[in-house]
């Protein structure tokens, strides 16, 4: 028998085998990571934006931000802006 196995023997399947289940696994996560970057590119902080993480984080600051625009538009007095603003560094 000139083309039984190629005299490889049982080495030759667990190489295969080996590298079948490789080959599926890169290829698997290839496509997770290809999709997440994908679907996840829009969530991504704007570049110099702070990080999202405890007290006095960009959530604080955001806060913050909401009368003094509303002041600056003229929507609220000087007395309402410095209200709210105490009231939200209050509960901090």
């Amino acid at each position: 028998m000139m083309w039984y196995d190629g005299g490889w023997g049982w080495g030759g399947w667990i190489v295969v085998t080996v590298f079948m289940v490789l080959f599926w696994a890169v290829l698997i996560v290839g496509l997770i990571a290809l999709v997440r970057h994908l679907t996840g590119a829009r969530h991504h902080r704007q570049p110099g934006s702070p990080a999202p993480s405890g007290e006095g984080g960009w959530q604080d600051r955001r806060d913050e931000n909401l009368p003094a625009e509303r002041f600056a538009r003229g929507e609220i007095d000087e007395n309402e802006y410095e209200r709210r603003l105490a009231l939200l560094r209050e509960h901090r």
